[in-house]
């Protein structure tokens, strides 16, 4: 017999294009599309799998992808299928119309607000895109995003887990209000994910078949067992579990305590599932432990019930299927993340996914009318079309959005421009939750540990990884400074970086300004002035070529334009380069002129070289702003050579 496997869920994108730096990543690969179609010998070529090649190696040329894939026109249409996905490029892999402006505003940096759901440009794009887009599930047409809003509205957001578990399995009406009805039963601890993850399967003909195969089965042989896993690769991958079967029933239903070794033992050949199996049969307790002593750890579960050879083997099916279930779906939680995070309407904070306060209010009103076209196709899925035009009842309405928010906060306001106010307010507030979770000093210390020997892998894990280390490095200095600062003055302004909806960074193609720029009104312990925070992690050989210059012009440009004879600047970096020290502390005496009119000049800059070792003593010794800034004024008017000076009036006092 022959069990075909046939999907359940959806997922968005593919496993070939989980990459890092999501939204920079789409940029460029639309940037180097674009010039490798403007190539003269590639000009007119059909995407076959001859120029599927010749792409792979373009993008190998420009650095784009490392390594040798080994089939490689394969690779190369994979590092593409997502942005077909969302319409920025068509089946051909032109740039449509909406893949076009994406680009253009990525080559201008700008991501400016635009719209009345008060998101980035880019972002605004990818929020209509995935309204629109959508997958094939055997033979149901699923709009995910779309779906999504509706559970989230619904239920008043989803938890990690229901993310997860739950809301892929939705892939028609049908399984869409079912699973509704089932997260309301699951909050009430009525059913479990397990519960609902093996009914969803149960309604599909193939499980069905392959339950009545496998208790009909006599004798239970490696061969069945493979074919009741419906493996969608090849039933070969479920040899593995015939062990497991056995062990389990010797165990269960023989009635043998020593085959608890032999569960033990199997569970190392599961390579996809084997964590799960034991986290299930052995709870989370360390593996050697186990090992030591496995009937000991054994947990309680169904099998213990399972006393007759039917129940037992239903009771395997059943858990079979749900780890391999749970192993699967829990493998695309992140790429479903990333590709919904572009829009930077729905948060995922504190294990919990809702969106963010207009755009809830935007589908409050229409939450029903999203299912009439989340299970069909866009026609415009490649154009660069208004809600509207995407759908009629996806016209924004301002006053019904107004009216929404007056009624969640209990305000008055006249008009969504006087909502500004209440959503820095709603900004800040997660701003301080999230640095109270994300961003300890203990956090800061270790992420500023692991950036001064560049393990970029785990500070992303820390962060993010929508970001690279430059701008998180930038980033974390932001956030320091805040702290140092007494979490006064607005932070997320002064920060020149392009945040997500979680308030994390993410990086662009074309980058942005480098310059954090924080403003401080007078004080009793300094003038008002701007303190321009700048970020590098060019290591010592670069840093005179690559920083020196830009530094020094940022300030000279900032106090030229502001007038405020104050403000200063602090460099902070990995390793300083002693020439960089020199040439910043020369700065003190040295002129700075208008390129556009020479008679405008000032007569000297405060520059403070600072290193990751400095940050960290500042941290470590909750060194607040008012001491930092007598402490930096003093060293910039100390005599003393550049390497005396960093070291007496900086390192020491910061020490």
């Amino acid at each position: 017999m022959y069990l075909k496997y046939k999907s359940f869920y959806w997922c968005l994108g593919t496993t070939s294009f989980r990459t890092k730096n999501f939204n920079k990543k789409i940029e460029q690969q639309l940037s180097l599309l674009q010039k490798f179609w403007s190539l003269k010998e590639n000009i007119g070529r059909d995407w076959n799998e001859t120029i599927q090649l010749a792409y792979y190696n373009f993008l190998q040329e420009v650095c784009f992808i490392s390594g040798d894939a080994k089939n490689k026109a394969k690779d190369a249409r994979e590092k593409t299928s997502g942005l077909v996905a969302l319409g920025l490029i068509g089946d051909n892999r032109r740039l449509t119309e909406v893949g076009t402006e994406l680009l253009k505003l990525s080559e201008e940096n700008n991501f400016a607000v635009d719209n009345i759901l008060g998101l980035p440009a880019d972002s605004f794009i990818y929020f209509k895109q995935l309204l629109k887009t959508s997958l094939d599930v055997e033979k149901s047409v699923i709009r995910p995003f779309i779906v999504t809003i509706y559970l989230i509205e619904k239920l008043g957001g989803l938890s990690f887990d229901e993310f997860t578990y739950i809301l892929p399995l939705c892939i028609d009406r049908k399984t869409t209000l079912q699973a509704v009805a089932n997260i309301r039963l699951l909050r009430k601890n009525k059913i479990t994910i397990d519960d609902i993850i093996f009914a969803r399967l149960m309604d599909r003909e193939n499980y069905k078949l392959a339950l009545k195969y496998f208790l009909a089965a006599e004798p239970v042989t490696e061969e069945i067992i493979s074919e009741i896993g419906i493996n969608r690769k090849s039933r070969s991958y479920d040899k593995a579990y015939f062990p497991l079967y056995v062990a389990l029933h010797k165990f269960y239903v023989e009635k043998n305590k020593n085959a608890v070794h032999e569960i033990f033992t199997s569970l190392k050949k599961l390579s996809n599932t084997g964590t799960l199996w034991q986290k299930f049969l052995f709870g989370k307790n360390n593996p050697a432990k186990i090992k030591k002593s496995p009937l000991q750890y054994l947990q309680s579960t169904k099998f213990d019930s399972a006393d007759t050879e039917l129940k037992f083997r239903r009771e395997f099916f059943a858990t079979l299927h749900i780890i391999k279930a749970k192993r699967s779906l829990a493998d695309y939680f992140d790429l479903n993340r990333r590709y919904m995070k572009t829009s930077d309407a729905i948060l995922f904070a504190d294990e919990k996914v809702t969106l963010d306060i207009i755009p809830s209010h935007y589908f409050a009103p229409i939450c029903e009318n999203l299912l009439d076209i989340a299970f069909t196709t866009s026609p415009v899925l490649q154009e660069n079309y208004s809600l509207e035009k995407i759908s009629d009842f996806l016209a924004p309405n301002e006053s019904v959005i107004l009216r929404g928010i007056n009624q969640e906060f209990s305000l008055n306001l006249k008009s969504l421009q006087d909502a500004s106010e209440l959503l820095e307010r709603q900004r800040y507030i997660r701003l301080q939750h999230l640095i109270d979770s994300k961003f300890t000093d203990e956090q800061i210390l270790q992420i500023l540990n692991l950036i001064a020997i560049r393990e970029d892998s785990e500070i992303q894990k820390l962060v993010t990884d929508n970001a690279d280390i430059p701008t998180i490095f930038e980033y974390v200095l932001g956030i320091l400074w805040y702290k140092v600062s007494h979490r006064k003055g607005k932070i997320l302004d002064y920060m020149k970086l392009s945040l997500d909806v979680d308030l994390l960074p993410k990086t662009h193609a074309a980058g942005g300004e480098a310059d954090i720029v924080y403003e401080y009104n007078q004080s009793d312990f300094y003038p008002a002035h701007s303190l321009l925070l700048e970020a590098t992690l060019a290591d010592r050989n670069n840093q005179r070529r690559i920083e020196m210059e830009p530094v020094s012009r940022h300030l000279g440009n900032h106090i030229l334009r502001t007038k405020n004879l104050n403000s200063y600047c602090v460099f902070a970096t990995n390793d300083l380069n002693i020439n960089v020290v020199s040439d910043f502390r020369g700065r003190k005496n040295q002129r700075y002129y208008d390129t556009a009119n020479d008679n405008n000049f000032i007569d000297g800059m405060k520059i403070i070289p600072l290193q990751i070792d400095d940050l960290k003593n500042i941290i470590e010794n909750h060194i607040g702003y008012e001491k930092l800034y007598q402490i930096f004024e003093t060293a910039f008017q100390a005599e003393l050579t550049p390497r005396e000076w960093r070291d007496i009036c900086i390192v020491k006092k910061l020490n």
